[in-house]
């Protein structure tokens, strides 16, 4: 049977409302990595846009700095840099200090850029930025391990550079590279020994790339010497989830219509399923929505059943993390989480398979131990008769 994840967390973009306030927004966004901290969550990712207005963290290492003032222990990542907008020893630079802010606990996600309008204003060629981010990542490699590295493209040059900061982690920074339908993200992960991040799990066309995607990252890991490990697969979904199905779409409905209108206005086309905010849940737990595919609202068995479908379609994944989209309201979302880390994380981390097999014991031999245990009884009765006797028999003097 494939493995499914002992590993948890949240991908957090993050996707808000044009309707709300900005800076309570993002308070939101640095609350919820703390409350996924003290539930136990392993990991929070943080994205990097610059255009359209729902996606409004454009420095994750920025963010995620405020986000280690008030965290202790999970692991932090950057989800993702995009690489062809940043000249890669200023990336570097601003990747090391944050990793001792942290003392350890950044991850660096990587990719090409996700939004068109972002590239569109900074002059970026849409057709080069896979190629830009295979350049940059080169050479991001090879400064975290303290070398020197002259190197020359059309849109950057590093002459004799070498960090004067070195990653805090001394066995080495974990990076992961974003993967959708292409083999774009299998093939540099692999070449790079770097883990690999499925953003597109949930999407149809991402679902069925899952398998082959892996086979191309399990044979390049492979061909430039790195040992293959599933632990470091990280795929990604989008949920929410309530005591009732019928509870958490409700909940779903609150914020699902400012995603439908993002999708729309993005794509630049309208959707014949957007009319009410329950058909747009309707549509999305169903067919899916373009890019954000299928979302899993409903109750915690039933993200456990998708979990373990993701599991068993992959062949076995490390890590889950939630894609946090903001459709339900603040409460809600919270509520959410707590659910997830008392029922989903547990089944899958065996946390009380040992409780459940003391319970069994306890109940296939419930005959001999409760015999035992009367015998006990009556045998202290036995033996504390005189003294029973003496203290219920009144004294001379009638008391």
């Amino acid at each position: 049977m494939a493995s499914g994840p002992t590993r948890f967390g949240f991908f957090i973009a993050p996707y808000h409302p044009l309707t709300g306030n900005p800076t309570l927004q993002i308070q939101r966004d640095l609350q919820l990595v703390e409350l996924a901290d003290e539930l136990g969550f392993a990991e929070a990712w943080v994205g990097e846009h610059h255009s359209a207005g729902m996606e409004i963290i454009s420095s994750p290492e920025v963010f995620l700095a405020a986000a280690a003032q008030r965290t202790n222990r999970i692991r932090l990542g950057t989800g993702v840099n995009s690489l062809p907008y940043h000249q890669p020893m200023m990336l570097a630079d601003r990747i090391c200090l944050l990793d001792h802010l942290t003392k350890g606990r950044v991850m660096m996600g990587i990719g090409p850029g996700q939004l068109a309008s972002d590239a569109s204003m900074m002059g970026v060629p849409q057709p080069r930025q896979r190629d830009m981010m295979h350049e940059s990542m080169d050479v991001l490699t090879q400064l975290f391990r303290g070398e020197q590295v002259t190197a020359k493209t059309d849109w950057f040059e590093l002459d004799e550079a070498r960090l004067q900061l070195l990653p805090y982690q001394q066995d080495g920074l974990e990076m992961a590279v974003a993967s959708t339908i292409s083999p774009s993200g299998a093939v540099l992960a692999g070449r790079h020994g770097a883990g690999l991040l499925s953003l597109a799990a949930s999407d149809p066309s991402g679902y069925d790339a899952l398998l082959p995607n892996w086979k191309i990252y399990e044979k390049t890991m492979g061909d430039n010497g790195f040992p293959v490990d599933r632990a470091k697969w990280r795929l990604v979904a989008p949920m929410h989830i309530a005591e009732t199905r019928e509870q958490a779409r409700r909940e779903a409905e609150w914020g699902v219509g400012h995603l439908v209108d993002y999708i729309k206005r993005l794509s630049g086309m309208d959707v014949p399923w957007g009319d009410t905010a329950a058909e747009a849940v309707e549509q999305w737990v169903g067919p899916g929505f373009p890019a954000f595919g299928r979302a899993t609202i409903g109750t915690p068995d039933d993200a456990i059943a998708t979990i373990e479908a993701l599991a068993a379609q992959s062949g076995g994944f490390g890590t889950f993390l939630v894609l946090a989209l903001n459709v339900a309201d603040w409460d809600a979302t919270r509520r959410s989480a707590k659910l997830f880390a008392e029922h989903v994380i547990p089944h899958f981390t065996g946390a009380n398979r040992a409780r459940i097999a003391s319970l069994d014991w306890a109940n296939a031999n419930s005959e001999r131990l409760m015999s035992g245990m009367r015998a006990g009884v009556e045998a202290a009765f036995e033996r504390h008769a005189q003294a029973l006797q003496t203290a219920l028999t009144p004294d001379s003097e009638g008391k």
